[in-house]
C-alpha cells in the first residue's frame, strides 16, 4: 500500500444508476444497500440514461440526492460525480450545504468537468472544450470553499469532503490535490498506481500533505477477491460497486463481506 493512503480504513460503496427504475424502486435499493453494510452510497449527475434505452426513466441527481440523505442514517451519501457546469457554483455551494445539514453530515461533494455531451446539448448548457470545463471546475471550487466559509450555517462539520473524479494528468490531478478530499479514479490497479504517483507529485508541488487524500476506485460484480486485492496493493482504501436496477444485491454482500475479511 502506497504512503498516500496508510491512514484510511478499508472502504466500500454502491453507485446505484438512477435509470430503467421508479423513484419506489430506488429508493427501496437505497435502504437496501444501507441494510447491507456499505460505507458509502451514490448516484450519478445526468439527465438521460447512460446505457439501455436512451429514452428511458431517468432522475436528477441532486434532488435524488436530498432524498437519499433521508432514507439512510448512517452510510455517506453523494453524486459520482456532480457535472460542473450543470449548476451556479454558489448555488451549488448552498444545495451541497443544505444536504450536508439533512444527512447530519454525511454528504461527500463529488464533482468532476463533465463529459456526456448530451447532457449539454439538450438542457441548452455550453459544451465547450476539455479544457474550458476544467477551468471552469477550478473556479466552481474556490468559490464553493468561500461560500462555505462565510455563508450561515456552514457545514455540520465546518466544510464537506470534496471527492474529484477523474484521471487527468495536467489539469484534473492537479486540481485534486490543491482543493479535493477524495480522488476517485479508473481503470486497472498498473494505471491507478500510475494516477496515484501522479497525484502525490502534484501534491508536493501544491504543498499537499498527501496523506490527506482518500483514493477510490470503481470495481464491477464479476471481480474477484483477488482483483480487489490489486486495487488495495495499489492504495486504494474505498471500493465503489456500480450497479443498475434490476439491483445486483448478491454482489453488494459479496463486497461487504470482502471488506469485513480485512478487519
Amino acid at each position: 500500500m502506497t504512503q498516500a493512503t496508510k491512514k484510511y480504513p478499508l472502504k466500500v460503496g454502491v453507485q446505484l444508476h438512477p435509470q430503467h427504475t421508479s423513484y419506489e424502486d430506488f429508493a427501496q435499493a437505497v435502504r437496501k444497500v444501507e441494510e447491507l453494510g456499505v460505507d458509502s452510497i451514490w448516484n450519478w449527475d445526468h439527465f438521460f440514461p447512460l446505457y439501455g434505452d436512451p429514452q428511458g426513466n431517468h432522475f436528477e441527481g441532486w434532488t435524488l440526492l436530498t432524498a437519499m440523505a433521508t432514507l439512510t442514517t448512517r452510510a455517506q451519501v453523494g453524486c459520482l460525480v456532480t457535472c460542473n457546469t450543470y449548476r451556479n457554483p454558489a448555488l451549488l455551494a448552498d444545495m451541497a450545504k443544505t444536504v450536508d445539514h439533512i444527512s447530519n453530515g454525511r454528504l461527500i461533494l463529488g464533482i468532476g468537468a463533465g463529459w456526456f455531451e448530451r447532457d449539454y446539448t439538450e438542457f441548452g448548457y455550453d459544451f465547450g472544450t476539455a479544457g474550458s470545463r476544467l477551468d471552469a471546475l477550478e473556479t466552481t471550487l474556490q468559490t464553493v470553499k468561500k461560500r462555505w466559509e462565510i455563508d450561515v450555517p456552514k457545514p455540520v462539520h465546518g466544510s464537506v469532503p470534496i471527492l474529484i473524479g477523474g484521471g487527468g494528468e495536467k489539469k484534473t490531478l492537479r486540481l485534486t490535490a490543491k482543493y479535493a478530499d477524495m480522488w476517485h479514479g479508473f481503470g486497472d490497479p498498473e494505471t491507478i498506481t500510475h494516477k496515484m504517483e501522479v497525484l502525490n507529485d502534484w501534491c508536493a508541488k501544491e504543498g499537499r500533505d498527501p496523506h490527506e487524500i482518500e483514493r477510490s476506485c470503481g470495481t464491477n460484480a464479476e471481480d474477484s477477491d483477488e482483483a480487489r486485492e490489486g486495487y488495495v496493493n495499489a492504495g486504494i482504501t474505498h471500493l465503489i460497486l456500480g450497479i443498475g436496477a434490476p439491483w445486483d444485491f448478491k454482489a453488494v454482500e459479496n463486497l461487504v463481506h470482502w471488506r469485513d475479511s480485512h478487519k
